[in-house]
């Protein structure tokens, strides 16, 4: 595995990521009183981003469809589009959205929990996540389907069956239920290792989705944009310009950028009872 590390920002390491293609993180998208974690987005805010990235001229897309597009260098104006978790609402808030905009996604599902709630989210209100039903009508709407595990468990710590569950099972599950070849993994609560890398990639997966950059960072580590209910158009705007900088950039300064675009894509406000921060 360690031919195929890329040095991150880890521990006063220098920031070099070779350029990675911009993908934006979503969670929740539905009207809210209260998110201890902060992953949910009011459904305001999310149109709002969404016409802001067309009325630049940028489409969001699949990580799939962008990956594919920059290996044929064809994605200048492209920006990846994460879920994580699969909650139900992204049929309801988000994919009505996307059509109107004529934009794709990937939506990260955990294949264990269909049809249940997010049990893991500790302290958090209970949300639904999708049902078979409603991924197999995602997934024919355009969406692509990759895998977020079968339970949402952090897998640095899991055994060695339990890991082969988590990335091999949980691809077979979507596989059926969406009808789609499933590609893509992103790893629940970000949490990576050498050997969990070596075991995504090992079982078929083309890429995998990270959230940090760090020393992992590659085609089976992308680093995200963490967005949030906060980040109006300027705030997104900031985000973007920070990361896209510190990811394609390696000459001097490089590591002192990379701190700085991380800093900036996690700092979150402080939660507002539902109540999006004043715009910039």
């Amino acid at each position: 595995m360690t031919n195929r590390m890329v040095p991150g920002l880890v521990q006063g390491a220098s920031f070099r990521t070779g350029g990675m293609p911009p993908i934006l993180m979503y969670h929740s998208v539905s009207p809210y009183q209260y998110d201890p974690h902060g992953v949910t987005m009011s459904p305001l805010r999310f149109q709002q981003q969404m016409r802001w990235l067309r009325r630049l001229g940028l489409r969001g897309v699949s990580v799939r469809d962008l990956l594919e597009a920059r290996s044929r260098g064809k994605g200048r104006r492209l920006i990846g589009l994460t879920f994580d978790d699969g909650y139900a609402d992204f049929a309801e808030h988000v994919l009505p959205v996307l059509i109107r905009h004529g934009f794709t996604a990937t939506a990260f599902v955990v294949a264990g929990r269909l049809g249940g709630d997010n049990a893991w989210s500790v302290g958090a209100p209970r949300k639904a996540l999708l049902t078979a039903d409603e991924v197999r009508r995602v997934a024919d709407a355009g969406i692509e389907i990759g895998s977020h595990g079968l339970r949402h468990v952090a897998l640095s710590a899991a055994g060695d069956a339990e890991l082969a569950a988590e990335i091999a099972d949980s691809r077979d599950t979507l596989r059926s239920v969406s009808g789609q070849d499933v590609t893509g993994f992103c790893y629940p609560f970000g949490s990576m290792a050498p050997r969990v890398i070596e075991d995504v990639e090992d079982a078929g997966y083309d890429y995998a989705c990270a959230i940090w950059p760090s020393e992992y960072t590659g085609r089976h580590a992308l680093p995200r944009i963490s967005v949030g209910d906060a980040d109006s158009p300027a705030r997104l705007w900031a985000k973007w310009l920070w990361s896209l900088a510190a990811w394609s950039y390696q000459g001097p300064g490089s590591a002192r950028l990379g701190r700085a675009a991380v800093a900036i894509a996690r700092y979150q406000p402080p939660d507002r009872g539902g109540v999006p921060a004043k715009p910039l």
